[in-house]
């Protein structure tokens, strides 16, 4: 029997590293704005996964505005943001009341593969959580208040979203009080005695937050 999916979607950027008053989920990239196509990866991938996005209150009703425009139609729940992503996150945990595994993404990863989902929902299902990661080509320094030093990036890895997790033990570790380490979900999950697993993630799947990021995103695009 196939495991009951969820996915919240965060998305309470601003524009102002994207150099735009326009926040920077709602910017249009090849005709959508960028925040509908991180929810059509999704959806594509699993046309029954329940859709959560993460806003903050005073662009609810932008987005909604956009989903008229667009013609927008994937079903989809929309749940106030929080002052962090912590509290963002938990919000839209505390409308989940049922299901196997749900997958935390940044609204402004729409480059997400199809293999990368498979990759992390079912090794959630599996040992329950997954988190994609990537090699690091480039050289690394250490840096300290009086020197640097290079480290083997072979030690290293590179984050991406969505991190997939069972719901059950994520809406737990949610329960923790907030700390400013929790730099993103795998960070709360391994708070409480959780040990992270790692898949393979894509290395398109960038996070949007640049006007140099944008211009890749549209390459990529032309590309898929």
């Amino acid at each position: 029997m196939a495991s009951k999916r969820h996915v919240i979607l965060v998305a309470g950027g601003s524009g102002k590293r994207m150099e735009s008053s326009t926040p920077k989920q709602f910017i249009e990239l090849k005709g959508k704005p960028i925040l509908m196509h991180s929810i059509l990866a999704f959806f594509r991938f699993d046309s029954s996964i329940k859709i959560t996005v993460v806003l903050p209150k005073n662009q609810i009703s932008i987005w909604k505005s956009l989903c008229t425009k667009h013609d927008f139609q994937i079903t989809h729940r929309i749940v106030k943001g929080g002052p962090e992503r912590f509290f963002s996150v938990k919000n839209g945990l505390n409308l989940i009341s049922d299901g196997d595994v749900v997958a935390i993404h940044d609204g402004v990863r729409p480059l997400v593969s199809n293999s990368t989902l498979e990759r992390c929902f079912t090794a959630a299902d599996d040992r329950g959580n997954a988190i994609p990661v990537v090699d690091v080509y480039e050289t690394i320094r250490k840096v300290d208040e009086t020197s640097s030093s290079t480290v083997k990036r072979e030690n290293y890895k590179l984050v991406q979203t969505p991190q997939c997790f069972n719901l059950k033990i994520i809406k737990k570790a949610f329960e923790q009080t907030y700390h400013p380490n929790f730099t993103d979900d795998a960070s709360v999950a391994e708070a409480n005695g959780i040990q992270i697993h790692l898949v393979e993630g894509n290395r398109e799947n960038i996070k949007i937050t640049t006007p140099e990021d944008l211009l890749m995103a549209e390459t990529l695009f032309v590309n898929k």
